[in-house]
């Protein structure tokens, strides 16, 4: 069977890493989480001070640090699955923190930053038999890739499952603040100057507000064996 270059695009919050994660395991390929990429340069920002405190970003600074930067990923034996590392240390509990999602929109238009990721990311995809996701990885990333997806699900969904999420950790937040968080997020990720939030036209999109994890499983492995048929 050949390997193909598997490319999940969506909004922020609607499951994409997981479902990513799950069907590269379920194939046996490669699975690169990018959003986990800029967030791991977010949280580099947020701990050396990068931030002005109107929330703006000392780019000069940050720009000058940028190949000072490592971002890879490890396998966890006990899940099967990858965690993020930066420059050596485990951070994929720090990077799913509010703190690091209200700075990382931000973070993510620069263009120095996209730039130096988006080379990380086409040369992880080489020898293919990768499953990516993020914001631009059918558009900009892999314009190529044999199979593209765009998962949405409305602003609600996704904010309630990330409140879920975040409650389940022990974290005290607001829903309302989730829900705006959400919103900024995508009206940042769609507009900006650089690798701008779209569905590439020849992806497939899917709306997971009300489908269940084992149908969108079915769905994607379906896609996955029509793709990759002889």
């Amino acid at each position: 069977m050949r390997k193909i270059i598997i490319a999940i695009d969506g909004l922020s919050s609607c499951g994409k890493s997981t479902m990513a994660k799950d069907l590269a395991k379920e194939i046996g390929y490669i699975y690169v989480d990018t959003g986990a990429m800029y967030r791991a340069i977010t949280l580099f920002a947020l701990r050396n001070g990068l931030f002005n405190p109107d929330g703006s970003i000392k780019s000069h600074e940050l720009e000058q640090k940028i190949s000072h930067i490592s971002i890879s990923f490890q396998l966890n034996e006990t899940t099967g699955r990858p965690e993020t590392h930066l420059n050596g240390e485990n951070v994929e509990q720090q990077i799913r923190s509010m703190e690091v999602s209200n700075h990382v929109s931000p973070i993510a238009t620069l263009p120095f930053v996209r730039e130096a990721l988006v080379i990380q990311q086409q040369k992880m995809g080489e020898e293919k038999g990768i499953v990516m996701d993020g914001r631009d990885i059918g558009t900009v990333v892999f314009p190529n890739a044999e199979l593209k997806l765009f998962i949405t699900a409305s602003a609600e969904v996704r904010a309630q499952r990330r409140f879920n999420e975040l409650k389940a950790k022990g974290e005290e937040v607001d829903f309302e603040d989730i829900l705006r968080n959400v919103q900024e997020r995508d009206y940042i990720d769609s507009n900006r100057a650089v690798g701008p939030l779209k569905k590439a036209e020849d992806a497939i999109e899917i709306d997971n507000s009300h489908i269940s994890i084992a149908e969108q499983k079915a769905l994607l492995l379906d896609l996955f064996k029509k793709r990759t048929a002889p």
